[in-house]
């Protein structure tokens, strides 16, 4: 079986400044589908046209994240955002809708000492975002992020996802892996991908420690990984979230020799 790639347009194709000119760019090299995390800098229409202009799949969006400036990262996790949670939960929902997008990752937040009051805002807001997503056919993505690349980002466990995962235990709550935040949060690769495969719904990838193409010098063999993920017959998108090492053009030469 061939393995399915989707450009992530928030990392590749920096060559333009603009999310709406990377989905042309995204076309020119040979992908039908796409990622992104935050559309939210441009209305609906501009990113449904950019979208549909090049006849691109959206496989993927994230919620709102907030304040950059201020560090935030997401509301799900935060006490007292409840409003803006539930808010950015509707936006995301509209974007989807308009781009017949699937799936969204739900952004947790920063917290610096976590307790067990976030541990029950952040539950409560899962099971309200399962709800809403539920009666759109939407999957909800929860995705744990390594503390070196995030610090304070609340959701910094594959053990607390998934204990969240099997709290809710809905269908469309899912696990959203990226490969390179497991490797540097905990490792054991093929254990891990093949314990938690029923409940993947979407893997992303780059190298590590560096978060480059796969094919850059780095603590994963890509090659031993795709093969696994062809004889587990996982059949989503693999989103490609890395920052190109040069120009993304010439560093998808990796596609070529590893992705066969």
């Amino acid at each position: 079986m061939n393995l399915k790639f989707c450009a992530n347009l928030s990392f590749m194709f920096q060559e333009s400044a603009s999310l709406l000119e990377r989905y042309a760019l995204a076309k020119e090299c040979g992908f039908v589908a796409v990622e992104c995390a935050f559309p939210y800098d441009y209305s609906i229409a501009e990113v449904k046209m950019a979208k549909e202009k090049e006849n691109l799949e959206q496989v993927l969006i994230n919620t709102y994240p907030g304040n950059f400036s201020n560090g935030e990262l997401g509301f799900a996790a935060i006490p007292d955002k409840q409003t803006e949670f539930r808010n950015s939960i509707k936006q995301a929902v509209l974007y989807a809708g308009a781009l017949n997008c699937k799936k969204i990752h739900i952004m947790a937040g920063r917290v610096g000492s976590p307790t067990n009051i976030n541990d029950e805002v952040y539950l409560s807001n899962l099971q309200y975002a399962a709800d809403i997503f539920e009666k759109e056919g939407i999957t909800g993505l929860i995705e744990p992020i390594n503390p070196l690349s995030v610090p304070n980002y609340y959701l910094n466990s594959f053990e607390k996802a998934l204990s969240f995962i099997h709290k809710i235990n809905k269908t469309n709550l899912m696990l959203q892996l990226d490969v390179f935040h497991l490797q540097l949060i905990s490792g054991n690769l093929t254990n891990n991908i093949n314990k938690w495969l029923p409940i993947i719904g979407h893997i992303q990838i780059a190298q590590a420690p560096n978060r480059n193409e796969p094919d850059t010098d780095g603590e994963i063999n890509f090659c031993y990984i795709f093969d696994l993920l062809k004889k587990l017959k996982y059949s989503g998108w693999i989103g490609l979230e890395y920052t190109p090492l040069t120009d993304t053009k010439s560093g998808l030469k990796w596609m070529d020799i590893l992705a066969k």
